[in-house]
């Protein structure tokens, strides 16, 4: 599927109920581009659950592929507002030479209890959960995992990696770094992609704000002990490594008065 145009924006200085006509046809997009897939789901259709005639869509939009953007660019809108604040809190630890391993685990949580805060916000509107699930699919435009990739998912994995790799002592890009970041994310991420498994083994009807608040501190006291135990083999490396150049002096300071013997 070739990737999606560049949408046309509309002209600055719209009326307030140009943008919430265009909000309303976004989001009946999200819904119909989750339930039917970009091929599946008609600007006609669109335009109809919106509310609006279809040369109102056209008006934004110029066409579908505009319409499916503007919904790729809406969503990392909102995404970003969920997680930015908790990457840029990392960035900061991580700018700090002298943060000790609490303050790098608390700013992996706080990463962590955003992932919490997105999967509720989707738990609430199902046609995000399917349009995600379709876009990571592969079978939608590649125009959208890009656009997602870049403004989100690229600065959410470093600076998660970073955290964790700081905290164990091991290289940003070393693979047991990034298995270790991507299974601490997944203990947050099965209540996603199993939604109504795990509502239903729980005994919970919705992610509401009580459910949420267990899930965020259960998940987040795993979290800690594993981060913890991670820490204990920096210091070991640490350890290791200060005590080598010590031995090799030793060694040679040994075979020297050997020698003078």
């Amino acid at each position: 599927m070739n990737d999606i145009k560049k949408l046309r924006r509309p002209q600055e200085g719209g009326y307030a109920r140009g943008d919430e006509t265009r909000r309303r046809i976004i989001d009946a997009a999200v819904d119909l581009f989750g339930e039917k897939g970009f091929d599946g789901a008609s600007t006609r259709d669109i335009a109809a659950l919106a509310g609006v005639n279809a040369p109102a869509l056209q008006y934004y939009f110029e066409n579908k592929e505009g319409v499916y953007r503007a919904c790729i660019e809406a969503l990392a809108d909102d995404a970003w507002e969920i997680f930015g604040p908790a990457i840029e809190n990392a960035h900061e630890v991580l700018s700090n030479d002298d943060a000790d391993t609490d303050e790098l685990i608390e700013a992996f949580i706080r990463i962590q209890e955003a992932t919490a805060d997105s999967i509720c916000v989707k738990a609430t509107v199902p046609g995000r959960r399917l349009f995600f699930a379709r876009e990571q699919s592969g079978s939608e435009p590649a125009s959208a995992t890009e656009i997602l990739m870049n403004r989100v998912r690229k600065p959410f994995n470093a600076a998660a990696a970073a955290l964790v790799a700081r905290i164990s002592g091991r290289a940003v890009d070393d693979p047991i770094t990034l298995i270790r970041m991507f299974s601490l994310h997944g203990q947050m991420v099965i209540f996603h992609v199993a939604h109504r498994t795990t509502l239903t083994l729980l005994n919970w009807e919705t992610f509401d704000a009580d459910n949420a608040a267990v899930l965020k501190t259960t998940v987040a006291d795993q979290t800690r002990m594993l981060l913890r135990q991670w820490s204990l083999e920096r210091a070991l490396h640490e350890g290791e490594a200060k005590r080598k150049p010590a031995a090799k002096r030793r060694a040679g300071s040994a075979a020297r008065k050997k020698t003078e013997a």
